[in-house]
């Protein structure tokens, strides 16, 4: 990041969206010579790309540094998710780092284009927001990828529920036995509908939101993707931060190394204590079992940028009359990685001979981006009635 950043600014040409850079590092993050024994090899993909696209959702490269070379890495989930990855945050929680499978990262490479030029042509897409695409290989020859990607949800409030919704129904709940024993557990289609949850936009924001949400769709269905969801998390304005969700929940990362460092020879090359302390105490330290974490009193000013970002990170619920509401919700569409392939395509199929073929989650990527909508466009709360006596008053002599 540092080195693309610190050369001039220049216009993209093809070769910039397919191009790789390799570097080889002991554990330290010492640069060394491709000859060098290595702890890692790390391999940057396309970075004036994404020094592009970090421009454009108004990241400054420095704050991006620091925030994701700090000592402490939060963790949220000590195992993978059902996807296999294996989500961590940066210590100020604006930013994630996924890993994703090798099919998944030769998928985003081939879409980059695509999807850069979308976020050119609409700065205030919902869909998930992109800022770097790695690989690190390890001595022995695994390689992991993992991309950067921003945090929808605020380090700053409290999530009280949050929902990820797909607009299929088949299968898309979890169980009151689940919710009973973890209230903050993601909730999904038909948790939303069983229990009349609406989102509460008047005019004004319901129809930005529907609008960009068609054309993230659109783009969405051409690439020939689907599986993707509407994450949603409401914060309750009125009972605030007072449960103390974050930090009850948040933990941190830190190897310690003092007591291995403490235990090498004085005589040895400092650097090579260094080293050997940082391997030991990574290798056995616990990401789970952490202390509290300590997060930003305050949203992060790239957020006001965004129409949808703009109420302190957040968009604010209103009424038909575009009245402030109780509610904030943190919107974003997440998962666009999973393209509609040979393997979707068979579990369309097997499904569909036991269960409604379009209840399921695998459907053709039209019909996924279509079925989306619709779900998402009745998630949205309108009352009928005072919208036609607004509508009367707009035009009073027109009867």
């Amino acid at each position: 990041v540092s080195r693309c950043q610190a050369k001039p600014h220049r216009p993209l040409v093809d070769e910039d969206f397919t191009s790789a850079h390799k570097l080889a590092f002991d554990i330290t993050g010492n640069e060394l010579t491709p000859s060098s024994k290595y702890d890692f090899k790390f391999k940057d993909y396309a970075p004036w790309v994404f020094r592009n696209l970090r421009e454009e959702f108004h990241i400054d490269a420095s704050d991006y540094l620091v925030s994701l070379t700090s000592k402490y890495i939060l963790s949220e989930l000590g195992s993978p998710g059902k996807s296999g990855s294996f989500f961590y945050f940066s210590q100020d929680y604006r930013f994630i780092i996924k890993t994703i499978s090798h099919t998944e990262h030769k998928f985003m490479r081939k879409i980059l284009k695509e999807y850069f030029n979308h976020v050119k042509q609409n700065p205030h897409t919902l869909l998930c927001r992109f800022f770097g695409l790695h690989r690190v290989k390890l001595p022995h020859g695994k390689k992991i990828h993992f991309v950067v990607m921003g945090n929808i949800l605020p380090p700053n409030r409290d999530i009280h529920e949050t929902y990820d919704l797909k607009g299929s129904t088949l299968g898309r709940a979890i169980s009151d036995e689940e919710l009973n024993s973890n209230p903050r557990a993601t909730q999904k289609d038909l948790n939303w509908v069983n229990r009349n949850r609406k989102l509460e936009l008047g005019p004004d924001r319901r129809h930005v939101f529907v609008e960009q949400l068609k054309r993230d769709a659109e783009l969405l269905a051409r690439l020939n993707i689907m599986d993707y969801s509407l994450l949603i998390g409401v914060h309750d304005i009125e009972r605030g931060n007072k449960d103390n969700i974050r930090d009850n929940t948040l933990k941190v990362f830190h190897p310690d190394t003092t007591k291995q460092l403490a235990r090498e020879p004085s005589r040895r090359d400092k650097r090579e204590s260094k080293i050997h302390a940082l391997r030991a105490a990574v290798k056995e330290s616990d990401p789970v079992a952490l202390s509290p974490s300590a997060l930003p009193s305050d949203s992060f000013s790239d957020r006001r940028h965004c129409i949808f970002y703009a109420d302190d990170g957040g968009l604010l619920s209103t009424n038909e009359q575009n009245e402030r509401g109780e509610d904030l919700y943190y919107l974003g569409v997440i998962d666009i990685l999973t393209p509609y392939n040979y393997v979707k395509k068979v579990e369309h199929f097997w499904k569909g001979l036991t269960q409604d073929k379009h209840a399921i989650s695998a459907v053709h990527p039209r019909e996924y981006a279509q079925r989306f909508l619709n779900f998402m466009t009745h998630a949205i709360k309108v009352n009928h009635d005072v919208v036609e006596v607004l509508e009367r008053n707009k035009h009073p002599h027109s009867e």
